[in-house]
């Protein structure tokens, strides 16, 4: 199958290779000449803007979008609209949030235009290890887009598969992410415990390994967060700020809206934003009452 791709960041350009390996003819956008040129050293064709990727692209078009959420995806969807004709398929596999997805696909539709979301995962990975992906769309549209699936897939039938209507791809992965705060909060506040206890001197890299196999706690991520340990043992040169781009804010929102109760990711998600606070007020308001209501010491600056 013949494709466009339209941003040529990290994740795109492999997909772009993985694509191409499985037999795919991929012609790619990007703002960026640097990132033009390394596609074309990979022996995909790119071109300089989205006019230029429509035209080279036989009808009916299927353009694939790997670029940031929110203005950036609005701009390249309202960019492309008149250059598209019907029949045309976009795919979102960024990580854009549902409600936005929603909107985008009800004005394609009524262009008589195909928009499918495909929440992705799998990272910088995704090109050796295939990719993770929650499809939404019409059924019909998505089954004609199979073989880019099956090429981009951990396996044809494993890894990805079509969740629901339009929306609901980018629904899922906004949970799954969601899930992911959480997880990661718990494997950081376990091995914090683990290395607070200094008299026992260990060795967290080693005890990482050991839960690699056969426990409970055995992951994905938990192998990724190893191989942390084992690179830096001490986080020397790593500063204690964590960002998030957007998707546990979401997940937090839905559940909020759906009156689902979700401790877990929510406190993950506030742990992330007192990361970023290195002159906490509530903190120094906390030693204050302290001091206050029972006379207790505050610790100078």
């Amino acid at each position: 199958m013949e494709l466009g791709m339209i941003g040529l960041g990290k994740m795109g350009a492999n997909m772009v290779e993985r694509l191409q390996q499985g037999g795919h003819k991929i012609t790619g956008f990007d703002p960026s000449a640097d990132a033009r040129k390394a596609v074309q050293a990979a022996g995909a064709d790119a071109v300089d803007s989205l006019a230029a990727l429509v035209k080279a692209l036989p009808a009916p078009r299927v353009l694939w979008m790997m670029v940031p959420s929110g203005k950036i995806t609005d701009d390249t969807v309202d960019a492309l609209l008149p250059l598209l004709a019907r029949g045309d398929t976009v795919i979102d596999g960024g990580n854009s949030n549902y409600k936005d997805t929603l909107r985008r696909a009800k004005l394609y539709a009524e262009h008589g235009l195909g928009y499918v979301d495909c929440g992705t995962s799998g990272g910088v990975w995704g090109l050796k290890e295939g990719y993770s992906m929650m499809i939404g769309g019409d059924e019909q549209v998505v089954e004609a887009l199979r073989p880019i699936f099956e090429t981009l897939a951990p396996a044809k039938e494993q890894g990805w598969g079509r969740v629901g209507p339009v929306g609901s791809g980018h629904f899922t992965k906004m949970i799954h992410n969601g899930i992911e705060y959480g997880m990661m909060q718990a494997y950081a506040e376990g091995f914090s415990i683990l290395k607070h206890k200094r008299d026992f001197g260990l060795d967290l890299h080693q005890v990482g390994e050991i839960w690699r196999y056969g426990s409970v706690v055995r992951s994905w991520l938990l192998d990724l967060t190893t191989d942390a340990l084992e690179k830096n043992p001490n986080m020397d040169g790593v500063a204690p700020y964590v960002v998030d781009s957007g998707e546990g804010r979401w997940t937090v929102d839905a559940a909020l809206e759906l009156s689902v109760s979700a401790p877990v990711i929510t406190l993950s998600l506030m742990e992330r934003y007192r990361s970023r606070d290195d002159d906490s007020f509530a903190d120094k308001l906390l030693s204050s009452m302290r001091n206050e209501f029972g006379g207790h010491a505050i610790k100078k600056e």
